[in-house]
C-alpha cells in the first residue's frame, strides 16, 4: 500500500491535468529586510487564487475512482472551498450543489457561479455558517450525494499536501523553515505530514488569527476544542475547531511553533505586500508573512518558505484595511472629547492640532448639553510620535479627553 508521500506525489502530478504548479518566488524585498532567504509559494496564484482547489480536486478524483457512478457532490462553504470545489466540479462534469449562507457577499457568489458554470446550483441557506452546514449536511444525506469537507477530510489533507511536493521540487533544496498558515489545518497538515516523512529535520512555524486560535487551544487542551468566540476578519482562517483529521497528524506540535498574528498588523501586512511589492493576499494569505519580524532573530541566514494561501481579496474591504492598518501602526487615533459649549470653543481645539495632524472624523455625540457637548473625533498623522505631543497640548489646554482607538466596546458601536 502507498505510503503518504507517494499519495501526496500522485496527487501533485493529478493536478497537472488542471493547472501548473504555483510559483515559488524569492522575494528580495522580505529577505534584504530579515537578512535570510525568503521565499513565497504563491497559492493566491492558483485558478481559484487559493490552494482550496488542490484539496477539492483530490477528494473528487478519489471519489470518482471508487465510485465511478458519482454524480452529485455538495459542500458548505462562504469563500475558497466553494470556489475550488466549483472549479473542480466543471473540471470533472459533475454537478455540484453549494451551499452558502444568505449574508455571503454578492461577489463570492457571483465568482463561484462563474467557476462552476452550469455544473453547480448554489443554493443560500441560513444566517450563520452552522445552520448552512447543517442545511448542506441533510440534504446530502437525503439525495445520496457526496459531502466534500473543506478540511477535516484525509483525500482533502493529501490533496493540500501537494504544496509541499512542489516546494522541494522548485526549490532543489530542503528549507529551514516551512511557515505555513492554520484555519482548519488541511493545508497545514498535509505540508507537515509530507515534510516529516522526506525531509525529518525540516523545521515548521503555524500561524493562527490572534482572535481565532482554534490550533493553539487544541495543543493546550490535548484535543481540538471550539472556541466561544471568533473574529472573522481574517475569514480564510477564521474557524472556532481545528478539524479532528489535521489535528491527528499536528498534535506533536509545541505550543511555541505556534505564532498569533493581531488582526490590525495582518492589514498592515496587506497594504505592505499590495503597495511595496504589487502582491494581492487575503488577510489568511497574509498570515505567514504577517508573522516574519517576529522570528527575525531565529531565521537569519537561513531558507524559509512562506505559504501565501489566498488572493481573494474583496477590494471594497480595503477601507477597512486600510483603517485597521493605520490603527496598528499608530498613525490613526479615535478620542472623546470633552468640548465646551461656548464660542470659540472648537478654534481653541483646532490651534491645539500640530502641522501632520488632520481631522478624519468629527460627529458631535452629545449636542444638547448645557456646558459640554461630547465630540468623536478621528486624528490622523504622518508620524506616530505626533500623538504624544497631541495628546500633552491637549491636557495643557486644559481639554477632557479620552482615547477610544483600543476600547473594544465603544469602537465596535461608535467607529
Amino acid at each position: 500500500m502507498a505510503g503518504f508521500p507517494d499519495k501526496a506525489r500522485a496527487a501533485a502530478k493529478a493536478m497537472r491535468g488542471l493547472f501548473e504548479s504555483t510559483p515559488l518566488q524569492l522575494n528580495d524585498h522580505l529577505s534584504k529586510r530579515l537578512d535570510a532567504e525568503i521565499w513565497l509559494k504563491r497559492e493566491d496564484l492558483t485558478p481559484v487564487r487559493s490552494y482550496k482547489i488542490r484539496g477539492a480536486f483530490n477528494a473528487m478524483r478519489k471519489v470518482l475512482a471508487r465510485k465511478p457512478g458519482q454524480k452529485l457532490f455538495v459542500c458548505a462553504s462562504a469563500g475558497n472551498h466553494a470556489q475550488g470545489v466549483a472549479y473542480v466540479c466543471r473540471h470533472f462534469g459533475v454537478k455540484g450543489v453549494i451551499f452558502m449562507p444568505v449574508t455571503t457577499p454578492q461577489q463570492k457568489i457571483d465568482k463561484t457561479r462563474v467557476f462552476g458554470g452550469d455544473s453547480i446550483e448554489i443554493r443560500l441557506v441560513g444566517d450563520y455558517f452552522d445552520d448552512t452546514l447543517a442545511a448542506a449536511q441533510e440534504f446530502c444525506s437525503e439525495s445520496a450525494g457526496h459531502f466534500l469537507a473543506p478540511f477535516d477530510d484525509d483525500d482533502v489533507i493529501e490533496g493540500q499536501a501537494s504544496v509541499g511536493v512542489e516546494i522541494l521540487g522548485q526549490l532543489g533544496k530542503a528549507p529551514d523553515l516551512v511557515v505555513l498558515p492554520v484555519g482548519g489545518g488541511g493545508l497545514a497538515a498535509g505540508v507537515t505530514h509530507y515534510f516529516r516523512a522526506v525531509l525529518p529535520g525540516c523545521d515548521f512555524r503555524y500561524v493562527e488569527p490572534e482572535r481565532a486560535p482554534s490550533f493553539k487551544a487544541a495543543i493546550e487542551a490535548g484535543r481540538p476544542v471550539m472556541l466561544e468566540r471568533v473574529d472573522n476578519f481574517v475569514d480564510g482562517a477564521a474557524v472556532a475547531r481545528i478539524g479532528d483529521r489535521p489535528y491527528a497528524k499536528l498534535k506533536e506540535t509545541e505550543p511555541d511553533q505556534i505564532l498569533l498574528a493581531p488582526e490590525d498588523r495582518v492589514s498592515a501586512t496587506i497594504i505592505e505586500m499590495l503597495n511595496i511589492e504589487g502582491i494581492v493576499l487575503e488577510p489568511a494569505g497574509a498570515l505567514s508573512v504577517d508573522v516574519l519580524p517576529d522570528l527575525a532573530g531565529q531565521i537569519r541566514g537561513k531558507t524559509v518558505v512562506c505559504i501565501t494561501s489566498g488572493g481573494n481579496f474583496d477590494f471594497e474591504r480595503l477601507p477597512e484595511v486600510k483603517e485597521r492598518a493605520q490603527r496598528h501602526l499608530g498613525l490613526k487615533k479615535y478620542f472623546i472629547l470633552r468640548l465646551p459649549q461656548r464660542p470659540g470653543a472648537l478654534k481653541e481645539f483646532l490651534n491645539v492640532l500640530g502641522p501632520e495632524d488632520d481631522i478624519a472624523r468629527f460627529e458631535y455625540l452629545k449636542k444638547s448639553a448645557r456646558n459640554f457637548g461630547s465630540v468623536l473625533i478621528g486624528i490622523e498623522t504622518r508620524s506616530a510620535a505626533s500623538f504624544p505631543l497631541l495628546f500633552k497640548r491637549l491636557d495643557e489646554a486644559g481639554f477632557a479627553w479620552r482615547d477610544i482607538t483600543n476600547d473594544e466596546v465603544l469602537a465596535e458601536f461608535l467607529i
